[in-house]
């Protein structure tokens, strides 16, 4: 199966941590972040146009975050290796976390892993990532702190040949205070094309990092999901870092002044 670690050392941790000491109340986390394989899973079977593709990773969205983590001094918590080793927007017993076909494309390296692969790959990709998150909200709570946590996506602008024409989703599970807020927000600001659970929604299963993070803790919680196309290049991410960051903090302006985020 394996003979050594699944993260050799030089490639570094699971995951990255940008402005650890962030004075802001958000706390932004980037599951897809890098197209990166761990060259322990060699190239799971895929061609290199695949693994530079939307299957691999959120194209853009790290580049998002990033700039809203400066923008904001908001700490970012984002996963350094692809989606397709450990989709980190997905709990260990989802067949989803270790995709055997992605949208138009078979992973032949997932194929078939047996309950002990599975495992070895959690323990390397999603615990460390998530126990990550898990230390620094709950540091920040036991400060007296409030936290918002905000997830940032990217989805593909064309996905089983279906035209996708919205530029934004703001994705909510159960807790929809600050999605509501950020909805009304981007319709005062008059921000195009701005949709509620799209293109997926709780039933799809992508809401897991809100509700391991956010519902259990009850802090209010959103997922954004950008069309890709618009931010594959340093001028489209900061003008939508420029937009998201303005309605995060128009939303939570407005959620202060009806009368606290923090708990639902």
């Amino acid at each position: 199966m394996h003979d050594d670690v699944l993260i050799q050392s030089p490639e570094g941790p699971a995951f990255a941590v940008r402005r650890p000491d962030g004075a802001s109340e958000i706390v932004l986390v980037c599951e897809h972040a890098s197209k990166a394989m761990p060259k322990s899973l060699g190239t799971l079977g895929l061609d290199a146009a695949a693994l530079d593709s939307h299957i691999a990773w959120d194209i853009g969205a790290l580049g998002v975050a990033e700039m809203l983590s400066d923008g904001l001094d908001a700490t970012l918590v984002s996963q350094r290796f692809s989606r397709l080793a450990y989709d980190c927007n997905r709990p260990p017993e989802s067949p989803g976390a270790y995709p055997e076909r992605s949208e138009i494309f078979d992973v032949p390296g997932n194929a078939g892993l047996s309950a002990a692969e599975k495992t070895y790959r959690a323990d390397a990709l999603y615990h460390p990532f998530h126990n990550a998150v898990d230390a620094l909200i709950d540091s920040r709570l036991a400060q007296g702190r409030n936290v918002v946590l905000v997830t940032i996506h990217s989805f593909t602008p064309v996905y089983f040949g279906k035209l996708r024409d919205g530029y934004l989703g703001i994705l909510h599970d159960n807790d929809s205070r600050l999605a509501d807020a950020m909805l009304a927000a981007a319709a005062s600001a008059r921000t195009d094309k701005v949709s509620r659970n799209y293109p997926y929604g709780p039933e799809d299963g992508v809401t897991h990092t809100l509700k391991r993070h956010g519902l259990t803790r009850q802090i209010a919680n959103v997922m954004l999901e950008i069309r890709n196309d618009l931010i594959s290049d340093d001028a489209g991410q900061t003008i939508w870092a420029k937009r998201i960051g303005e309605l995060l903090e128009m939303s939570l302006e407005r959620l202060n002044a009806e009368g606290g985020h923090h708990r639902a």
